[in-house]
């Protein structure tokens, strides 16, 4: 069923993403990690060829000559069969899980480790073959995955019989004239190139799938306008309660500001819709001035009104109130990149204060 047809309309949000990521589900195609742990095998193997055809050679030599006398019991000849063994398997084994791990790191886009996704749940075990059947073979996906596989057998075979069509004259030749190593070479190099041009025909193929399961991973992961709101409340809290503690935050600022402004040394206005005072005390070694309340609109006209009443002065300078209010809060130390305007401002005040007096 579309997720529309659910109610789930809204695009899944990072936060949902993220949380279906370390559950360890994530959009991934099983297709594109076959595709390179083949592509890597096959490009090892050719690339070993020569080593592992001696090898092989020398485990027949070893064999060949000790047969006739050879004791079956004789713990030697165990050893030398799995020394030879490993060494050819050991390469092969180590790409093909480093290409099955490249190929997971590509599509989760870094490491991704969870134990929830091997961790047994019973209501798998208990076989549903209806909804199998539909999921299979009467919907999209299954659609999508029979064609595909059909796509990789036809491709498969058509590869296959160009190649060997190409060489197999060669071949028969080859045979006919009793060269049995040649014969083996030619072999293996048409088997290089068949395996060689199917694992890149199976890593472009994996490609769409990979587009289909990311779209329907997303798909899933939709979300109801409900759902939305809650997650945004769980996240961000509820947005009455914020409200009121906001409000509150208000009032109790209101009620700090009388204080604030009367132990102030100058208020700066933008000129009605911000305000901020400053306090900076010259005793104390290494101080720097410190804002000590703000206000908007009203609260900015309240100050300014405090200030009168308590003979503070009101400087009015647009930019840095307005720099202030947004960058700052209540308690917080002037930056040192307004030293030398705030630097200024003082320098005036006490210039007024020196005029006054005379």
């Amino acid at each position: 069923m579309a997720a529309e047809d659910e109610g789930r309309t809204e695009e899944p949000s990072e936060y949902r993403i993220e949380k279906e990521r370390k559950e360890g589900r994530v959009a991934k195609s099983q297709e594109i990690s076959a595709a390179l742990v083949i592509l890597f095998a096959v490009l090892i193997l050719v690339f070993l060829a020569k080593f592992i055809f001696a090898e092989c050679m020398n485990i027949y030599r070893y064999f060949f000559e000790r047969c006739a006398q050879a004791d079956l019991s004789d713990k030697n000849m165990y050893s030398v069969f799995l020394s030879s063994f490993f060494k050819i398997i050991l390469p092969i084994t180590f790409i093909g899980i480093l290409a099955g791990v490249i190929g997971n790191i590509v599509q989760t886009r870094g490491f991704l480790f969870s134990w929830k996704p091997i961790q047994p749940k019973f209501d798998k075990i208990i076989p549903h073959f209806g909804e199998y059947f539909k999921n299979t073979l009467f919907s999209g996906r299954g659609l999508f995955n029979i064609a595909k596989n059909f796509t990789k057998v036809i491709l498969i075979c058509l590869v296959a019989y160009i190649f060997i069509r190409k060489d197999i004259f060669v071949l028969i030749q080859v045979i006919d004239n009793g060269q049995i190593l040649q014969a083996i070479g030619k072999i293996a190099s048409m088997a290089a190139q068949i395996l060689i041009i199917v694992s890149v025909v199976f890593l472009l193929i994996s490609i769409p799938d990979y587009i289909v399961q990311r779209r329907e991973f997303r798909e899933k992961l939709k979300m109801t306008k409900q759902e939305v709101k809650q997650e945004y409340k769980e996240l961000e809290g509820d947005p009455e309660v914020k409200s009121r503690l906001r409000s509150m935050q208000q009032q109790l600022l209101k009620m700090n500001i009388p204080r604030a402004v009367k132990e102030s040394d100058v208020v700066i206005a933008n000129p009605t819709h911000y305000a901020v005072t400053l306090k900076y005390d010259m005793q104390q070694e290494n101080s720097a001035p410190m804002m000590t309340a703000k206000g908007e609109d009203s609260t900015a006209l309240y100050i300014r009104r405090l200030a009168e009443e308590n003979n503070k002065p009101v400087i009015e300078n647009r930019p840095v109130a307005r720099e202030l209010y947004t960058n700052l809060e209540v308690g917080d130390i002037i930056p040192e990149k307004y030293y030398r305007v705030i630097a200024e401002i003082y320098a005036q005040i006490k210039k007024e204060e020196i005029t006054g007096n005379l």
